[in-house]
């Protein structure tokens, strides 16, 4: 007769340190079975790219290590979890079904559905938070089921409930009754399947320079935090957008598949804070870890988060509609050399800086293009390692300012912001290499440059580097003055917050009255 079993079921959070979802699994009377399910509603729902599909491929790979060295490993699936689930629930004689809270709205129908089905078949269920630093139910119901629409009150909210809670230690064994049997630990059938059989398009792979899983991201925060110094003075709008190395701690991937936990984070930098002079949020590192609780918590209360139509805190704004301009930001084709060198990091390394994805959020929506943000979280979504449904959303409604930011005439230059920090433009030598001949002066406007200097750096204006899609100096203000109009039919005041960055380069479009520069 076979032994009674417990199922974790890993989603996101992809680690063995603060799981404990994972730590209520752990009963000596039944044997552990952590599965992975690849679920093709997401093949079918959600845009990733291959970068992200390697990542997630390594996290889950690491993930089976660290679980073998337990004495289990990873069981891996492919279908409908509210299908596989009870099929397994039958075939292991399951009594308890764990796994992790995950607030987007398919994954909350979805466990829903397992739910009932678990309850109806006998096996407990049994969730946790430990995806967020708070529980997001709990901080909505503080502020009496309303959404904060302000980083301000949502930090306030927050600090309300005390602090995160510890995060919980990860097992170091396995009692005996809970180690998978030998025969099982070979058993093939349960292996990750290979991004061959995932489907992925491995031509489209670009560097691994930050590769998946809970080791290389602990490794990688243990990194971080012996910058002691760094992390006290750490004020990430002073950190720069296109250096050739990054200049930020890049966790935020690790964070995003629970590879690294949030908590986790939150408490070691703690840690190194205390008793020294520190910067304070919502600049700091401390501060980093709010906004994304921020996103988190507004995501959790708010329908179609990820829409403008029927999204209670998002202006409603009549974007342009121009597939071919959308396609060629997304390829870096704007005829913008900056514009172009981010936009063609992040397709080849699946990362940009948290101000380079400003400056090109504001280039697509409010600043030059006037695209629908949507249009340009969709290519987030698929480009970036750290895609994140709630942060995606909440960002792009951000820099749109759609919603949470509505300082609309604060616009980024895509020629002066990235020459404040890189003025012999070493970053877009490295990802435009078409105008990487041209003299330093030209580097940001190669339209500037006359036609025989053009010819000497091989870099034709039309011919061997796309002219650009707008006159900057010309459309924004002409979209400042649109959004204007959008945001008095909204009935949106246009106010400044405490929190609004101040990196945008150009003066407001006429004088007002607050601190616009």
């Amino acid at each position: 007769m076979s032994k009674a079993t417990a199922i974790h079921w890993f989603r996101k959070g992809l680690r063995l340190h603060d799981n404990p979802a994972l730590i209520a699994a752990i009963k000596a009377e039944v044997e552990l079975r952590p599965i992975f399910i690849f679920d093709p509603w997401y093949e079918e729902n959600v845009r990733c790219g291959a970068n992200r599909w390697r990542f997630l491929h390594q996290s889950l790979s690491d993930l089976d290590k660290n679980l073998r060295q337990l004495g289990t490993r990873l069981f891996v699936f492919r279908g409908k979890p509210e299908e596989v689930l009870p099929m397994l629930f039958n075939e292991w004689k399951v009594q308890r079904l764990t796994f992790e809270i995950d607030i987007e709205p398919y994954s909350r129908q979805r466990d829903d559905q397992v739910t009932r089905i678990a309850h109806q078949l006998d096996v407990e269920v049994i969730q946790k938070v430990s995806h967020t630093l708070y529980n997001t139910e709990l901080v909505l119901k503080a502020n009496m089921d309303a959404v904060p629409l302000t980083y301000v009150k949502a930090v306030s909210l927050m600090k309300s409930l005390g602090e995160p809670p510890q995060a919980v230690p990860a097992p170091t064994k396995l009692p005996p009754e809970c180690r998978a049997a030998a025969a099982l630990l070979e058993d093939h059938k349960y292996d990750i399947p290979t991004l061959e059989e995932l489907g992925v398009d491995q031509s489209q792979l670009g560097p691994c320079l930050f590769p998946g899983g809970e080791t290389e991201g602990l490794a990688r925060l243990e990194k971080c935090l012996e910058r002691k110094d760094w992390i006290c003075s750490f004020e990430k709008p002073k950190t720069i957008p296109n250096s050739l190395a990054p200049s930020t701690t890049v966790l935020s991937p690790y964070i995003r598949f629970g590879c690294v936990s949030s908590r986790f984070v939150y408490h070691k930098i703690n840690m190194v804070l205390k008793g020294r002079k520190h910067s304070q949020p919502p600049v700091s590192l401390i501060g980093q870890m709010y906004w994304r609780e921020f996103y988190y918590i507004a995501a959790s209360g708010t329908p179609n988060f990820d829409k403008m139509v029927g999204n209670k805190v998002c202006c409603k704004v009549p974007w342009d509609e121009n597939p071919e301009w959308v396609e060629r930001w997304a390829q870096g084709k704007t005829g913008y050399p900056f514009i172009d060198a981010c936009m063609r990091q992040l397709r080849q390394e699946g990362w940009i800086h948290h101000l380079a994805r400003h400056a090109v959020a504001c280039f697509l929506t409010r600043g030059d293009l006037y695209q629908s943000w949507e249009e340009g979280q969709k290519v987030f979504e698929e480009l970036l390692l750290d895609a994140d449904w709630a942060l995606n959303a909440g960002n792009w409604m951000w820099m749109s300012a759609s919603a949470f930011y509505h300082t609309f005439y604060r616009v980024y230059s895509p020629v002066a912001f990235g020459k404040k920090t890189d003025k012999t433009g070493e970053y877009i030598r490295k990802y435009v290499p078409e105008v990487s001949k041209l003299p330093s002066n030209y580097l940001y406007e190669p339209w500037e440059a006359s036609l025989s200097v053009q010819k000497a750096a091989k870099c034709v204006v039309g011919e061997d580097y796309p002219h650009r899609l707008v006159k900057h100096e010309d459309v924004y203000k002409v979209n400042i003055g649109r959004l204007s109009a959008a945001y008095k039919a909204n009935k949106i005041l246009q106010k400044e917050q405490d929190e609004a960055d101040d990196d945008c380069p150009h003066p407001p479009a006429k004088k007002r009255k607050g601190k616009g520069k």
